[in-house]
């Protein structure tokens, strides 16, 4: 459950969403470089656990989950141009294991990288970049929509 926001609070919670925002964008910056949530703590003068602590609370995730769906979405449009192998890619994204790679990649997309190699590109197939951009977005768990109810 999440504080009510007193006004001595408020101050500090602007700047602990300031610092939150600045470590988003240096993993969107960054997303292929090795980044681990020690250094990314470090960047911004807090403990680890604060931060991913924090990260959660404010976006939803953590934040290694959060560089992990950057990476995959990276991923997902070099994979779509089809010039680079899996592994490839896999390195590209600043991923160091195929195997943890190709595992986040499936729960990710719903796929392994090798068959959304093989059959991305026809999805997006005219489509502008921007457009295929949000169409392959990849969805977690939690945002997957619930079945709906069937009316008998």
């Amino acid at each position: 459950m999440i504080a009510p926001v007193t006004s001595s609070s408020a101050p500090q919670r602007l700047r602990d969403l300031a610092l939150l925002r600045r470590v988003r964008d240096r993993i969107d910056r960054e997303y292929a470089e090795p980044l681990n949530v020690e250094a990314l703590a470090r960047g911004v003068h807090l403990s680890a656990g604060h931060l991913s602590r924090e990260f959660r609370r404010a976006y939803g995730e953590s934040p290694y989950s959060y560089l992990m769906t950057r990476r995959i979405e990276r991923a997902m449009a070099l994979l779509r141009r089809g010039d680079l192998s899996v592994t490839e890619v896999c390195f590209t994204v600043g991923c160091s294991s195929l195997g943890t790679f190709s595992t986040r990649f499936t729960e990710l997309v719903g796929v392994p990288p090798s068959v959304y190699r093989r059959e991305g590109a026809r999805v997006t197939a005219g489509m502008p970049p921007c457009i295929a951009k949000r169409v392959t977005r990849p969805i977690r768990n939690r945002e997957a929509r619930a079945a709906e109810p069937q009316l008998a």
